[in-house]
């Protein structure tokens, strides 16, 4: 295969996608190869690239299992529990703190 053709940005064709425009369509890829590429010209760095896919070739999105959804469920309960209290905190645990509020700052738990 040849070099990718190359557009300018916000001036691809028709008929071609990035990922999160196929997917905002309920497509994906589907194991299709990328078909061209956008650049955007920036100031002192390298252009900004997205990769670009043919709408025809993709193929619509896999619907998700009582499976998938289960986990899916399990893997967010996980980043809502605090691994110090054990609790369920009711945010995502964020990863600077690595517990929830009240274990990170007890003193200003108590003062409030």
């Amino acid at each position: 295969m040849g070099a990718l053709p190359v557009f300018r940005w916000r001036l691809a064709p028709d008929g071609y996608a990035t990922r999160r425009q196929l997917r905002a369509r309920g497509l994906r890829p589907g194991g299709q190869d990328v078909a061209a590429q956008l650049e955007r010209p920036r100031r002192r760095r390298g252009p900004l690239v997205a990769y670009l896919y043919r709408v025809e070739d993709a193929k619509p999105v896999r619907p998700m299992t009582p499976a998938k959804w289960a986990a899916l469920a399990k893997a967010n309960a996980a980043r809502r529990t605090c691994p110090a209290c054990g609790r369920d905190a009711g945010y995502v645990i964020p990863n600077s703190l690595g517990m929830c509020v009240g274990c990170a700052y007890p003193e200003e738990q108590r003062a409030a």
